[in-house]
């Protein structure tokens, strides 16, 4: 439970300024006292939490007035403790400084007894209100951010749930969608290092990982004696297969709430992961940059899971093969830099890959 603030630290090497304000506050404050700076700062340290107000001399041994507030900044008490400086020996320097350091007023000697009163008065309460909005602030802020994450959680469900629909149906383990996410976020880690001149955020990273989960979403639209072939399709039904580029953007502008951020990365993914550097690519023949950084990382990683991994229409491959048949065209032609950054995760996407059995 935190500790009621109702404790006055009076620092002044004079005993008769001490008690001056003592007498004026005692009656309704605990009123702690130090004779020096140095014996200050110990009673700050240990009694922070309790001391609404510091009523600290300028001039004083050991640590002037000024040395108290430095401590007072570099620990974070004074954004907790207001300071009024007590002097009879100011400069135009002094008070800048004081001022700079961040105390809140300055009283000069002889004071009347009236107006520290009135002034201190003022100052514990305008704190008091500063530091209740800053706590009722925080507590909205960490409320939002808790309804952030639960949304944040609840979506993550609802893409892995709809994408795993896909590998449901075509007889699959369901954990494509994991790997592809977790290699995705991998390579966009590297891009992120290596081409910085791209300006990707953290969060934009994560966006991007969620929305490679619905890569494939369009191949609920593909008829089961397509998508759960065997063997090798004719030329008609690869025709078919290629559509679900299209049926998954399609699915997308239907559910559409919004032109977002996350939505042109899950439409992105969805329409150009099939598309390569050489324009050889589907449904649009994009070439190099004309197709989307975040679409280029899915399209990799998806070739490089599909290859290391057992289809019902092929064995898998050993990771040395697969990369292998990446650099060598035999799954189509990705970018100089995508290959250049694919190259550079290696290490980590192979401690992330599951060994064939």
């Amino acid at each position: 439970m935190e500790k009621e603030r109702n404790t006055l630290l009076i620092a002044d090497d004079v005993l008769i300024n001490r008690e001056m304000l003592k007498d004026i506050f005692e009656d309704e404050y605990d009123i702690l006292e130090a004779s020096n700076g140095q014996e200050a700062i110990k009673i700050l340290d240990e009694k922070k939490d309790e001391i609404v107000l510091l009523f600290l001399d300028l001039i004083m041994p050991e640590k002037t007035g000024l040395d108290v507030m430095v401590h007072m900044s570099l620990h974070g008490m004074m954004e907790t403790i207001p300071v009024i400086m007590i002097t009879g020996e100011a400069t135009v320097e002094s008070d800048v400084r004081a001022y700079e350091l961040g105390a809140s007023d300055i009283i000069y000697k002889p004071f009347e007894p009236a107006v520290v009163i009135r002034r201190a008065k003022n100052i514990i309460e305008l704190f008091r209100h500063r530091i209740s909005i800053e706590k009722e602030l925080a507590l909205k802020t960490e409320q939002l951010r808790e309804n952030q994450k639960k949304l944040e959680q609840s979506n993550d469900f609802l893409i892995n749930a709809l994408s795993s629909v896909v590998e449901f149906r075509s007889l699959e383990s369901g954990e494509h969608v994991q790997r592809v996410k977790k290699f995705t976020k991998i390579l966009l880690k590297y891009w992120q290092a290596l081409y910085p001149e791209y300006g990707f955020t953290d969060a934009q990273i994560e966006l991007m990982t969620n929305a490679s989960a619905l890569h494939d979403i369009g191949k609920i639209a593909i008829p089961d004696s397509i998508l759960m072939k065997p063997g090798k399709l004719t030329d008609e039904e690869y025709a078919e297969m290629k559509k679900h580029t299209i049926y998954g953007c399609q699915l997308l502008e239907n559910f559409k709430q919004e032109e977002n951020e996350f939505y042109r990365y899950c439409y992105d993914i969805c329409r150009y992961h099939h598309e390569r550097a050489n324009g050889k690519g589907y449904p649009d023949g994009l070439v190099e940059d004309e197709i989307p950084v975040w679409a280029q990382v899915v399209s990799i990683v998806d070739v490089y899971d599909a290859l290391v991994s057992k289809r019902v229409y092929k064995d898998s491959f050993s990771i040395d093969d697969a990369i292998k048949m990446i650099h060598n065209g035999e799954c189509g032609i990705f970018s100089q830099k995508l290959l250049e950054c694919f190259d550079a995760a290696r290490d980590e996407l192979i401690a992330n890959t599951d060994k064939p059995e």
